[in-house]
């Protein structure tokens, strides 16, 4: 039997009207059969509290169909994909335009993809050097594909194209020269018996295991370390030395033939071959990096950077500010540089080509820096971009591409934006519509739901009490709908926040700190109360605060430097340095550290927010103390996914297939044997309370806290949980399928957990990221008992709201990248919100009573 159609109070009745995508009875994820009418040429923003449905109906129906029927379109052979893609649940939509979807992914997870690469730009600037680029006498034209460190005609043959070479040494192998080799003072060579086996070999070719390596002769470390023999011998498994020389004297049959592998060749050979990110992970540590010294890390081959365009090579001109490019360029796009008279005279067609090329440039440039991104550097690799710098950047290059009549869809756009920066946005955002697009935009900043055409706000809450069509309308019609818990941020009788800052138990003070922008930089932390430290895009409150206080109070309480771990290729990653700075005072105030910041709980779907918690371990034991458990004498492990014995065999627990595809990439497929439940039959028949655990599994938070509701142990967690704002997430969740901002709350539910000990340090990157402003609230209640049981909260923000509820900010900027390192003003949110050189003031003062 159908459900009853959910019809919201704003659906045109009688008549349909032109112009406007039609939605009939979407039900996916937790959409309630709903009916919506949405207008084309326009910018929609869809809103609701975090987990109400928003998303499902931008991004999971309207998207999904977009990308279903373009698939449809495109060969037969593609339509063997749709079912792997999934088919939205959703009866009809009409008038759906060509979709393209702008969403907050990570970086591709190599240092080659760039932001000149994914803007495009580097084509434009390759083909500059090229065409109109000062070559030395006598050297040969070349092509624009020479000046790309991703084609063998431009990579440094050295480095192959990546700018850092990487080399074994002694040092790195054996970091312990007092060690014996029985002692494992090879550090480089496998662990377990495969190095056991190792060892076990040099026995037989008579080498000393029992000497510390650093007494040992040179020629034989080296040998034991570099050779690239590989000499097969007999072994003899557990015998001494001694009785090994016996054994071969006599020649006796031995345990086995084992052949030798050189340390560095192990090395090498494993991380160039394995399969295992694990394995690749520990070789890697034995592996020293540096910049080449052919192309001093600028990728390129000689002849490429012998080219120069206003006096500097391609990779001199990439490692600058966009802003600076643009200044380098003008001159030639407008034919007044150095040498332009000249050039034109003599060379007509190359001056011509030059100033085409260098005006296409500078009008993407433009783009960028307007949306507030003109601090980075064409050579900054995407892996360490956050994910709304890199969505920032995909928009400009929509912004530049001339599209007509296609519908984008933005996965909040504004999240790690200053106001200043969101200003920006906006107008970006208006040049698409205003070249006829339309603009669907899930978002929770009241700014760009104020600048919307046309509101869609879901809820009322999130999970299973959401998936409604609240309103659907111009903006002025929302605040009469009681049920939205977004009208009252819009419309509030009275929105400006009184709070009333509490005095600083004591200072931390940091002195000289020089990291990226910051130089030399002097600043003073309170202690005991709530700071955000703010500023624009760019302006150094992540190096502050992230990095180098992480870092400098770690050193001092003794702990390791959590190191900031970019996405990729270990190897490949740039290495950014903290190369001063030391705390002066104030370290008697703190005696742990906690960073909470927006890194994946997981890399694999094997994580996930139940496991993450330590939650789960309490729900499988009341599964194993179940008496259908003890009669079957299932123990604990019998209710994990990822031990044999319960998951299902055919997955290994993971819940889906990959499916290989001719040509295409592979997909994945929910299990033929387990459907997506991860475990097997066996397992499945146990129930706690009519429920078996993959059903436990798929409950929301919120879900789960009803459930089990006579278990202090597992509600404790789950109360945590919702207390954050993420009573809406399903327990089973899988890690990869999280946001930033979902992880970095799952964090700081988990820590919330422990027992408060005060003179604790908790530091935060943008916690508000994809947060509606009514579970910003929630997670303010939070972050203030934090405060209140003695500790130290310490955020790097751009919520207005969170920041005039501060005790302390710290403004940083006053621009972004070399514009900005400094700190511009601190005080009280109000003393704050009157400087005059802030640009973080003016907005703060909107707000602060």
């Amino acid at each position: 039997m159908r459900k009853p159609r959910d019809l919201h109070p704003s659906e045109p009745s009688g008549h349909t009207r032109t112009g406007y995508v039609r939605v009939r009875g979407a039900r996916e994820h937790n959409l309630k059969n709903i009916d919506v009418e949405i207008p084309r040429d326009a910018l929609v923003v869809f809103t609701g509290v975090s987990g109400s449905g928003k998303s499902s109906l931008a991004f999971g129906t309207l998207y999904a169909e977009a990308q279903r029927r373009y698939f449809e379109s495109v060969a037969p052979y593609a339509r063997r994909l749709i079912d792997q893609a999934g088919v939205p649940e959703v009866d009809s939509i009409d008038g759906l335009p060509p979709a393209v979807a702008l969403q907050q992914h990570r970086g591709s997870p190599t240092s080659r993809s760039s932001v000149g690469s994914v803007t495009t730009i580097a084509n434009s600037l390759r083909l500059l050097y090229s065409r109109a680029g000062t070559y030395p006498p006598h050297q040969r034209h070349l092509d624009s594909d020479a000046f790309s460190p991703n084609t063998p005609a431009g990579a440094c043959p050295h480095c192959h194209g990546l700018g850092r070479v990487y080399e074994v040494t002694e040092k790195s192998m054996v970091p312990d020269d007092s060690l014996t080799i029985r002692e494992r003072a090879v550090a480089a060579w496998p662990p377990a018996w495969h190095g056991q086996n190792l060892r076990d070999i040099l026995v037989t070719l008579g080498y000393d295991v029992d000497t510390p390596w650093k007494d040992l002769p040179k020629k034989d470390r080296e040998w034991i370390l570099f050779t690239d023999e590989q000499p097969t011998v007999p072994v003899y498994a557990g015998f001494t030395p001694a009785e090994t020389r016996r054994a071969l004297k006599r020649k006796e049959p031995p345990s086995y033939m084992g052949t030798f592998t050189g340390a560095r060749k192990y090395v090498l050979q494993t991380f160039a071959t394995t399969q295992s990110a694990l394995m690749k992970k520990r070789v890697a540590q034995y592996m020293v990096g540096g910049q080449c010294s052919v192309c001093q890390g600028k990728r390129l081959r000689r002849e490429s950077l012998s080219v120069t365009f206003a006096g500097l090579d391609i990779g001199e001109l990439s490692r600058l500010p966009l802003k600076r490019v643009a200044e380098i360029l003008r001159p030639a796009a407008d034919g007044t540089g150095p040498g332009a008279a000249k050039l034109a005279r003599e060379h007509p067609e190359q001056a011509l080509v030059a100033a085409r090329i260098a005006k296409d440039l500078l009008a993407r440039i433009s783009v960028l820096t307007e949306l507030g991104l003109g601090y980075l550097s064409l050579e900054r690799s995407t892996p360490t971009l956050s994910p709304g710098e890199l969505q920032r950047l995909r928009l400009a290059t929509q912004v530049r591409s001339n599209l007509f009549g296609v519908v984008y869809v933005l996965d909040e756009p504004s999240a790690g934006l200053h106001p200043a920066d969101t200003e920006a946005l906006l107008k970006a955002l208006d040049q698409l519509k205003g070249s006829g697009n339309s603009l669907f935009v899930v978002e929770h900043e009241v700014d760009v739901i104020r600048h919307a055409d046309w509101v869609v706000d879901v809820g009322p809450a999130a999970g299973e009490k959401g998936g409604r069509i609240l309103y659907s309308g111009p903006l002025e019609g929302l605040q009469h709908v009681e049920a939205s818990k977004t009208r009252r941020y819009l419309f509030g009788a009275d929105l400006r926040l009184r709070h009333a800052p509490r005095a600083a138990r004591g200072w931390l003070r940091l002195e000289g700190v020089t990291r990226n922008n910051l130089h030399s930089l002097d600043v003073d932390f309170p202690l005991g109360v709530f700071t955000t430290v703010t500023g624009v895009s760019g302006s150094g409150k992540s190096s502050l605060v992230s990095q180098v206080l992480v870092e400098l109070v770690a050193e001092q309480l003794g702990h390791e430097a959590p190191l900031d771990e970019e996405e990729g290729e270990e190897l490949e990653r740039t290495v950014v340095l903290t190369t001063g700075g030391r705390i002066a005072e104030g370290m008697e105030g703190i005696k742990r550290l906690v960073r909470v910041d927006q890194k994946p709980i997981g890399r694999t779907p094997r994580s996930n927010l139940a496991t993450y918690t330590g939650l789960f371990d309490s729900v499988r034991k009341l599964f194993a103390s179940t008496p259908a458990a003890k009669a079957r004498r299932y123990d604990v492990g019998r209710f994990s996914f990822n031990v044999a014995k319960g998951r299902c065999e055919t997955c290994e627990g993971e819940g889906f297939v990959s499916v290989e595809l001719l040509f295409l990439p592979s997909v994945y497929a929910p299990c033929p044997t387990c459907h997506g439940a991860r475990y097997n039959a066996k397992t499945l028949e146990i129930q706690y309370r009519g429920k078996n655990i993959a059903e436990v599994l798929g409950m929301t938070v919120d879900g789960a806290y009803e459930f089990f509701a006579d278990e202090p142990q597992v509600l404790r967690s789950l109360g945590v949980l919702r207390e954050v704002g993420l009573g809406y997430l399903r327990l089973g969740q899988p890690a990869t399928e999280l946001s930033g901002g979902e992880a970095q709350r799952i964090k700081l539910a988990t820590e919330l957990q422990r027992m408060q000990r005060g003179n604790t340090l908790y530091v935060l990157d943008e916690p508000t990221t994809g947060l509606h402003p009514a579970d910003v609230d929630k997670l303010m209640t939070q972050l203030k008992g934090l405060v209140e049981a003695g500790n130290t909260v310490i955020l790097v923000e751009h919520d207005m709201r969170v920041i005039a509820e501060s005790d302390w900010v710290i403004d940083m900027g006053p621009g972004a990248g070399d514009e900005g390192g400094k700190v511009v003003a601190a005080g009280t949110p109000a003393e704050v919100a009157r400087s005059a050189v802030s640009r973080t003031a003016p907005f703060l003062a909107r707000i602060v009573a």
